[in-house]
């Protein structure tokens, strides 16, 4: 046995430089010796390196094989739902596929939107528009690339589970069938709430208690809080989808004829459909009250009465169910018309006059980077015409998603829905741009009481000691 005192210094020297150092002429071939092992070593890295490199496929060819392998799997899933929906009888086919599509068309409604909003952080990021102090959000927010990873999952997970909804139905299994929805819906309410620090937990942490301060507006109301609220506006049709199709999961009703029956507790008449279609004005309605307790700004109000007139658009609908069918032609029916008229244009002209800056539009198309993409948009007048004019269009057609009585064209309404969230989606920019440009003025014109005269500056110097 031997003892090195090398093995316990901190020195530069190797570990093992106790053997053999009292020896002569030792350390003259250690030092030419080591380097040769040294650079061998280095060496035999730097080409194990390269070669791994090499092997590995390029990050391109990685991304086509991806694209691909998700367009096979979404037509696999067309091609199965579409000849098992053919299989039945075409009676109960329209009937099976408004149950499936009550399930479904939420979920997709939501991955549509997710998908949106990250085409959003993306000309975000690209703009000189800084978002994220418009947002007020730190450093480690979601990027688009981790909000489209989420959104290519959801593209991934809502298909498959209507696919095997549909399969197994057709099969016979209506058991299994009716559980597929439900297992969906259980594991997104998970997934949502989930304490632990995977699955993103401080954005998810971050949009819930967004959502709480929307339901609850006890406190100053931010530009994040008004703005989810907005688009939760856009998505109303999504919260009454969820609310009968949780109510038919909670009474055993999916997959089931109990559905049929309109005047049900789950049914198309309940009076469960207008409540959960007013909430999300509800919630923009009392934003725009608690601004004003702490603005006083006359404003405020004028935008209160704009989510106060949805509501007449849609009970008034809702009465057709509960009123004598001439009672509803000669009364009801006109009414509702009168209100989807003022709450299309009031809308329509809050958008143009308030929510956007017409004097800098499109600016948040001007990108750090020009693009030919950034070009086509940043500058254009076409811009103006399209989002104005499409804006007026969407704004009155959307109306039609608000009425209960009209919902048992459930693809229109679908169609409908999805151009409004479009809308919203062209909405984004020019608001985001809008509130960008009031914190660039804000930040520019300083209060002349901060900026002191020359007789304060004169008067100032006299109290100095010399």
């Amino acid at each position: 046995m031997f003892e090195s005192h090398h093995l316990r210094k901190p020195t530069g020297k190797s570990a093992f430089s106790g053997l053999g150092a009292g020896e002569p002429g030792n350390s003259g071939q250690e030092s030419y010796v080591f380097p040769m092992v040294l650079g061998d070593m280095k060496g035999t890295t730097n080409s194990l390196t390269h070669t791994a490199a090499a092997m590995m496929p390029s990050p391109i060819f990685i991304w086509r094989f991806q694209v691909t392998l998700f367009l096979v799997w979404g037509f696999s899933c067309c091609k199965i739902g579409w000849d098992l929906v053919m299989r039945m009888n075409s009676d109960l086919r329209d009937l099976f596929l408004y149950e499936a599509f009550l399930y479904y068309n939420p979920l997709l409604l939501v991955t549509m939107m997710v998908w949106l909003w990250g085409v959003c952080l993306w000309v975000f990021s690209q703009s000189t528009i800084s978002y994220v102090k418009i947002f007020d959000i730190d450093q480690n927010h979601l990027t688009h690339r981790e909000i489209w990873k989420c959104s290519t999952w959801l593209t991934i997970i809502v298909p498959t589970s209507m696919t095997a909804y549909l399969y197994l139905y057709s099969h016979g299994e209506v058991s299994l069938a009716a559980s597929q929805p439900v297992i969906l819906y259980i594991a997104f309410a998970l997934v949502l709430v989930f304490p632990f620090d995977i699955f993103y937990l401080s954005s998810r942490y971050f949009f819930l208690k967004t959502l709480w301060r929307i339901a609850f507006p006890l406190q100053p109301i931010s530009f994040p809080d008004f703005f989810l609220a907005d688009i939760l506006t856009s998505m109303a049709k999504v919260f009454s989808d969820l609310e009968r199709s949780v109510c038919r999961m909670l009474h055993n009703q999916v997959a089931t004829i109990a559905w049929f029956e309109a005047d049900s507790i789950c049914g198309s008449h309940s009076v469960a459909i207008p409540l959960m279609l007013v909430i999300p004005y509800i919630w923009r309605l009392m934003q725009c009250l608690r601004q004003y307790k702490d603005t006083k700004e006359k404003t405020t109000l004028f935008n209160a009465l704009k989510y106060s007139t949805a509501v007449p658009v849609i009970f008034l609908s809702a009465l057709k169910y509960h009123v004598l069918p001439d009672r509803w032609t000669y009364v009801y029916h006109p009414l509702w018309l009168i209100s989807s008229f003022v709450n299309s244009l009031y809308s329509f002209y809050w958008d143009v006059t308030r929510d956007w800056d017409l004097s800098v539009f499109t600016r948040i198309f001007k990108f750090n980077k020009p693009t030919w993409w950034s070009d086509l948009l940043y500058g254009q007048k076409w811009v103006y015409y399209w989002v104005i004019g499409s804006n007026l269009i969407l704004r009155c057609t959307w109306t039609y998603k608000l009425s209960a009585h009209l919902r048992h064209n459930y693809l229109t309404v679908f169609t409908i829905t999805a151009l409004e969230m479009l809308r919203r989606f062209q909405w984004i920019f020019f608001r985001v741009e809008n509130e960008w440009n009031k914190i660039s003025k804000s930040s520019i014109q300083l209060p002349m009481t901060d900026i002191p005269n020359e007789d304060e500056k004169l008067v100032d110097s006299s109290d100095h000691t010399v």
